[in-house]
């Protein structure tokens, strides 16, 4: 998948406001594959509804997305299926990890649909965000901000033509966050790349940023 295309969509939830001042929201607007962008928006103007939109996860929207020029809703199960085991790959807010498996069972986990990465990287990967110490743990008893670097190593690991990324540096301090933008940078794979932020952003070069 090369584009994704937004033609003056909108969560349904806003639908009859008077006025919506977005950059986003009813607009025509194109993610390219290999191009980093940032959505910055305050809380409650729908940060997490454009990720479950481009995921497939929710459809309460007006409008049309597009990938490549075929309107989302047109997929199959099937289809997505396939699609987020090879074109989309999304780091959760809420992180979506099992707390009774370790951070390394919880990334092993997600790898095995498509075998991305050995077992000797996605170590080393965990090791590089700072739970090489940890990553035999169960997850459950990681901090917040632990957790969400085990999310982040997890969405590496599948291939993906856009990597979708919401609030992945909310808990981290600036040491940490600035890791996991290298490593993404390095590790993208010409992947294009969507974070999403209310404050504290994922510290890279952004060919955009736009105001949700």
């Amino acid at each position: 998948m090369n584009e994704i295309r937004l033609q003056q969509v909108l969560p349904q939830v806003f639908a009859g406001q008077d006025s919506i001042v977005s950059d986003v929201w009813h607009r025509d607007i194109t993610f390219r594959k290999g191009e980093h962008c940032l959505v910055e928006a305050a809380s409650g103007t729908g940060k997490s509804s454009l990720c479950s939109f481009l995921y497939g996860y929710r459809r309460d929207y007006e409008g049309i997305i597009n990938f490549d020029g075929r309107n989302i809703r047109a997929l199959s199960v099937a289809e997505w299926t396939e699609m987020r085991r090879r074109a989309l790959s999304l780091q959760f807010q809420e992180l979506r990890l099992f707390p009774e498996l370790s951070a390394l069972e919880n990334v092993l986990l997600k790898n095995r649909l498509t075998n991305h990465r050995s077992r000797k990287k996605i170590r080393s990967l965990l090791d590089a965000v700072g739970l090489g110490d940890k990553m035999d743990e169960k997850t459950g008893r990681l901090s917040f901000g632990q957790q969400q670097r085990v999310a982040f190593v997890r969405c590496l690991c599948q291939p993906a033509d856009f990597i979708l990324l919401d609030e992945p540096v909310s808990h981290l301090d600036d040491p940490n966050a600035t890791i996991l933008a290298r490593l993404l940078t390095e590790e993208a794979d010409g992947a294009g790349i969507i974070v999403t932020s209310i404050g504290r952003r994922l510290p890279m070069n952004y060919q955009r940023i736009l105001k949700l």
